[in-house]
């Protein structure tokens, strides 16, 4: 009880020293840190919707359009792998969430079969006796494909946020399809909402330009086009007839920026060498013929070709505003959404209510701690206050451990904090009540006190594994404001078991090489 190793005690004042250092960036504004060395600790708290004000958004991807997308480009090749079979077939198209056709000859359904399977293994052919056949994505694959689509969203959604200068914001995945979206210090966010919403998928396609534009409306289109409307205020046609076939997408951009061409705000875009390649050889191969810039299946411009463009860079017109051309840009820079976004929630929470919070939340706090602090001073006397001490190196330790963390602290998480200082003293106590059992048995002083360290372990170990193990399956399960109160809750837990074993100990073993009580004051 009484030795305590060098390496020990240069360990515990060491962790302690950390703790306040790094806890220390919460007490003083930007503005001061900034001022401060680069070898200090900058790191602050970051407060969450609830204690700062601003946005909160959930949204849903949409499966549906995302997985109509796929079976639609997969019908062109089914039917080019057809045709290059010499395979009659009839009624193809989408219907039901899956591609339906019928094969006209009966003899030639296992060759179709062979043909078909050889497009994507993710899709599931089956074709009756009759020759009707569908297409469809299996569960597996289809499960699959909605996780990848949630995630890409989340980073995409993160990268539009982030070029808008949105600080700390929240975006995380909740469930199989939707996205949570909290933005701090965001009062209207209507415009970073419609940043959000749109799924800017980019595309270059070739303009038909023996189709009519009327006669495809009557239902005269030719195999492999379609029809898409322009843009409001292109200043072009009202609708174009394009080929289905894309011959450069928005994934082979590397850079777009606004500009300004003839006092126009334009947007530049840069292809990567890849997409640089396949744009020259079209432009090379179709001078003389319109091609247009598709954004989310509207046309923006038809341009003529007029010449190669082999530099792998270009400018989009559309009569833009500076304001529309930088969010374009900001867009195609981001990347496109893979399936479009609903909005399903929105609130906005006032930085007044935010103020609010954080008074009644800091003041709970206060007058918990204080309310411990007295309460332990009281009933332990000397050994109260050493648990009072170790008291402030914990909630010191949990703050610098939450900013190096770069923890989002919500209300919730300050309830965690306040709980978290409940139960750190409620080691002490048992290690105290073990001293006054062993005291009363008839033990020494320095037995009791080995005793009382040595046998309350094992029930604050208890204690705290199982906080521990709550706290991480709310961290789990939960979302959000749970999230926050288990993060501080497990940290806190972990906190209260260093400063109430380690930290207390060692300042009751110095007080008693320095004073030699003869008794043991509680």
């Amino acid at each position: 009880m009484l030795y305590f190793a060098r390496w020990k005690i240069l360990l515990i004042l060491g962790v302690c020293a950390a703790g306040l250092l790094l806890a220390l960036p919460n007490l003083f504004g930007p503005s001061f840190l900034k001022a401060l060395p680069p070898y200090l600790p900058h790191k602050r708290l970051a407060l969450g919707l609830d204690l700062r004000g601003g946005s909160y958004m959930l949204l849903k991807v949409d499966f549906a359009a995302e997985q109509r997308e796929e079976l639609e480009s997969t019908i062109d090749r089914v039917r080019n792998a057809l045709l290059d079979a010499n395979i009659g077939y009839t009624g193809l198209g989408i219907s039901g969430g899956e591609i339906r056709f019928k094969i006209r000859e009966e003899g030639r359904i296992d060759g179709a079969l062979a043909v078909l399977r050889k497009i994507d293994p993710e899709l599931v052919v089956a074709i009756k006796s009759d020759g009707e056949g569908t297409m469809r994505f299996n569960p597996v694959a289809l499960r699959s494909r909605r996780l990848e689509a949630v995630q890409q969203s989340v980073e995409i959604i993160r990268r539009r946020i982030d070029e808008t200068g949105v600080k700390e914001p929240t975006i995380e995945r909740q469930g199989l399809e939707r996205i949570l979206v909290e933005l701090p210090g965001v009062g209207n966010p209507e415009h970073i909402k419609r940043l959000i919403g749109r799924t800017a998928k980019l595309t270059f396609q070739l303009v038909d330009a023996t189709a009519s534009v009327a006669e495809a409306q009557a239902g005269k289109l030719p195999p492999g086009d379609e029809i898409l409307p322009a843009a409001a205020g292109s200043g072009g046609e009202a609708s174009y007839v394009v080929h289905r076939r894309i011959v450069v997408d928005g994934s082979e951009l590397v850079d777009a920026q606004a500009t300004f061409e003839n006092n126009e705000p334009v947007v530049s875009f840069r292809f990567n060498a890849l997409g640089a390649r396949r744009f020259g050889e079209v432009t090379r191969e179709n001078v003389g013929k319109p091609f247009a810039i598709v954004l989310d299946n509207k046309v923006i411009s038809a341009p003529v070709i007029r010449e190669p463009i082999l530099g792998g860079s270009g400018v989009i017109s559309g009569n833009f505003t500076v304001r529309s051309a930088s969010d374009l840009a900001l867009l195609l820079r981001a990347g496109a959404l893979p399936a479009p976004i609903t909005t399903l929630e929105e609130r906005t929470v006032g930085p007044s209510l935010g103020a609010d919070s954080i008074h009644a939340g800091a003041l709970a706090s206060i007058v918990g701690v204080s309310l411990v602090v007295v309460f332990m001073f009281l009933f332990y006397g000397l050994f109260g206050l050493f648990a009072d001490f170790a008291l402030f190196f914990n909630l010191s330790l949990m703050l610098g451990s939450l900013s190096v963390l770069g923890a989002t602290l919500t209300l919730p998480g300050i309830a965690g904090i306040a709980l978290t200082m409940g139960m750190a003293v409620d080691a002490n106590v048992l290690i105290y009540e073990r001293i006054r059992e062993e005291v009363r048995g008839g033990r020494s002083l320095l037995s009791a006190l080995d005793a009382g360290f040595k046998r309350a372990f094992g029930t604050i170990f208890d204690s705290h594994f199982t906080t521990l193990v709550a706290g991480f399956l709310m961290f789990w399960l939960g979302s959000g404001p749970v999230r926050g109160f288990a993060v501080t809750l497990s940290i806190g837990v972990l906190t209260s078991l260093f400063s109430a074993i380690l930290v207390t100990r060692l300042l009751i073993v110095t007080w008693l090489r320095q004073t030699k009580p003869k008794e043991i004051p509680i």
